[in-house]
Parts: structure tokens; sequence; C-alpha cells
């Protein structure tokens, strides 16, 4: 039974990888796989053990399973609210200049992607950011230098803080790293960003036209916004103040949107927006972390840490970023972290980052690649591919800046 369940969350994992061939959605075959082990695991436990042990085991990684599940349906709901009432179309008006050159437009497209990234899932921000370049009538080689950025941006953003990235948030809610470290980490990350923007704006010499549309937005639907942000900031100072679990701040802060949607407009369906949310993505997870437990039951994870018995931790944390651009990083967030490896609090941060840009360097390797790939006709594999190297130049200089961050630590 060990071999075939061992098989089965193999094949999981594998799904992810070849979901491009078979035109299976990874949600899909992630969950199944990641159910059918568990079953099984219940019907013909391994190494003698018995019910109450397994329920024990299963019970575990629940938890795990919904306090991520919670957090994040809270966060996209709140998203899904503010996109749907054009507030965010209505700070890309605002930001963005009507004119402008073609490197400004490629500088301030990389910052807002990794600040709106930084609040928001990389999803959204991806779509946001590819919505607005699309408009300009771009020709397609341009068109894709500036979503290579924003896809790099969108990463880098969202390792930096627990509401832009699920690793980010996991690594945390292990207790591996703080959110005063998060903010130092933003620093290095986003002079990555920049430094991208520069290499890949060196042969642009054109001016850009940005035609914008009057949007109006309801003052309810302002405060609205401003107490999503009032979330975030607050999320972080009830951790930092009072070691309150950011999912309850999180679940409060949308309560607290619920019961001012109800006053402000009392005829707006306003749980109705829980149904907008991205359910494929929260249930990808679901498999990903029920395969990732089983992994676990097994004692699989317990060879995880060769890599860092045979290298550095540095030079391990690396390459571990580079490997997140063919493994999904989240079941190999998850795999580290249930692996057993100690490392200081500045070493958890270097992984942090690595994992969570490392992703950015080939389009399969993080949801914002796969999003533009299936909104951008020309930005296939290969396409992408070209621009690697400048990836890799633009990850490494990141890292380095992390690295000196947690040295200090």
């Amino acid at each position: 039974m060990t071999t075939v369940l061992l098989v089965l969350s193999f094949l999981g994992f594998i799904s992810i990888v070849v979901e491009d061939f078979t035109k299976i959605d990874k949600a899909k075959t992630t969950l199944f796989f990641g159910t059918l082990v568990w079953v099984l695991y219940f019907i013909a436990p391994p190494n003698g053990l018995d019910t109450p042990q397994v329920m024990e085991s299963l019970n575990e990684n629940l938890l795990e399973i919904a306090t991520l599940w919670l957090f994040l349906m809270a966060a996209m709901t709140f998203v899904a609210y503010v996109s749907h009432k054009g507030v965010i179309d209505g700070i890309v008006n605002k930001v963005m200049p009507t004119h402008m050159s073609e490197r400004r437009l490629m500088l301030l497209t990389g910052l807002f992607a990794f600040v709106f990234s930084s609040m928001a899932d990389n999803i959204t921000a991806t779509l946001v950011c590819i919505t607005v370049l699309v408009s300009l009538n771009l020709n397609a080689e341009k068109l894709l230098r500036y979503i290579i950025l924003v896809v790099f941006a969108v990463n880098s953003g969202g390792a930096a803080l627990i509401t832009g990235d699920v690793t980010t948030l996991m690594i945390f809610l292990a207790g591996k790293v703080k959110i005063a470290d998060l903010v130092l980490l933003s620093i290095p990350a986003l002079s990555a960003v920049l430094f991208l923007s520069f290499l890949l704006s060196r042969s642009l010499t054109g001016e850009v036209v940005l035609v914008k549309r009057e949007i109006e937005i309801a003052k309810g639907d302002r405060i609205i916004a401003g107490l999503f942000l009032a979330t975030i900031i607050g999320t972080i100072g009830a951790n930092v103040a009072f070691g309150i679990p950011p999912v309850l701040s999180f679940l409060f802060g949308l309560a607290v949107m619920f019961m001012a949607v109800h006053f402000l407009n009392k005829d707006e369906a306003v749980l109705e927006y829980i149904r907008k949310i991205e359910f494929d993505t929260l249930l990808f997870f679901l498999g990903v972390l029920l395969l990732v437990g089983m992994l676990k039951e097994l004692h699989v994870l317990e060879h995880f840490p060769t890599l860092y018995e045979k290298l550095p931790v540095v030079v391990a944390n690396y390459s571990v970023g580079l490997f997140s651009a063919l493994i999904d990083n989240v079941p190999l967030t998850a795999a580290l972290l249930k692996s057993g490896i100690e490392m200081t609090e500045g070493q958890w941060l270097t992984l942090t980052y690595s994992v969570g840009v490392g992703g950015s360097l080939l389009a399969i390797g993080s949801a914002a690649g796969v999003v533009a790939m299936s909104k951008i006709p020309a930005l296939t594999f290969m396409a992408y591919l070209r621009y690697f190297g400048y990836l890799l130049v633009a990850y490494t200089v990141g890292f380095l800046g992390v690295f000196v961050i947690s040295y200090l630590l």
C-alpha cells in the first residue's frame, strides 16, 4: 500500500506539470489524487496504524489547509468586490499618465505590479496589468517584454507580504519569519524588479498614449476600498502587537465589510461576491496540500534535507528557487516546511524570496505566468524562455540582496 500511495502522489504532482498537454485543470487532478490517497490510507493503513491514529494525522493536515483556505477566501472576496466596483480601474487611471515614453511605461508597470500584488493575489494583479497593457495596442514583441516584467514583478511583490503570496503566508504561519523581516525583504525584491525593467527597456524608444475612460466610484465603494487597506494594515499590526493570527484578522475585516455594505447599500447582495472568487485556485491548494500531507505521513519528506546536507544553506536555497520554476512552489514550500529542515530566521527569509520569485523563470513556474499565457496568444512557453537570461540575472540580484539582509539579521 505504501508503494501505491507513493505512485498516486507522484501522479498527482505530474498532473500539474502536464496540464498544458492533457487540458485537464490541475485543480481537478490534484483534488482527485489528494483525496484518493487519503481514502486508501484509511482503508489499508500502512505500518499497522489504527483508525484513530490515521484520523489524527488527517485532522492535523486539515487544520493547516483550513487556515490557508479561509485567509485566501477572505482576501479574494475583498478583491472581487473592489474589482467589480471599478475601484481598481479607477486607481489605474489616476496613477498612469496619459502620455509617456515606453521606458517610463516599463518602470511604472513594474512598480504598479509590485505594489498591487503585495496587497492582492498574484492572479488579480496579473489580470489588471494585462488589461491595461493590451489597451495600449503595443506590437507583439514589445508587449511580451512588458508581460515578462509583470510576471516577475507580481511574484516579487507577492513574496514581500503575507497578503501577496501563498508561499510567504505558509512560511509565516509556520513561524519561520516575522512581518518586520518581510518588510525588509521588499527592498531587494523591488530592486530586482527595477533592474529587470532597465534590462527589458534598453531597446525601447517609442511613446505610448493611454486612453482613459471616466469611472464613477460611489462613496460607499471608496469606503470599502479603504476598509480593505485598513484590514491589510490592521492584520500586520495586530500580529506584531498581539500575535493575532492573520486569518482571524482578515475574517474579521471581511465581516466588517459585509456589515458596512449592508448599511451603505441595503440592496447589495454582498455575499454573492464569495461566488466570484477563484475557487479552482482554492481547490488546487487543497489537493496539493493533501498530497504533501500524505508524503509526510509516508516519511518521504524526511529525505528532503539531503540537499541541505550536501550544499551550503545559501546555495541550497538559491537552487530551490530554480526548482520552483519546474515544480509548483506551493507543494515545494509545503515539503520544505514539513521536512524538518533547521535554518536561522535570515536563512528562511532567503528561502521565502527564492520560492516566491524563482517560479518567474519559466512560464509554467507560477500562477501569474500561466494566467499570462492564457491571456496573451503570443506568449508561448518558448517565447517566454527567450527571456530566461534576463530573468535569471534579476532573480540573482534580488537573492543576493536578500542574502545581505539575512546576514545582518
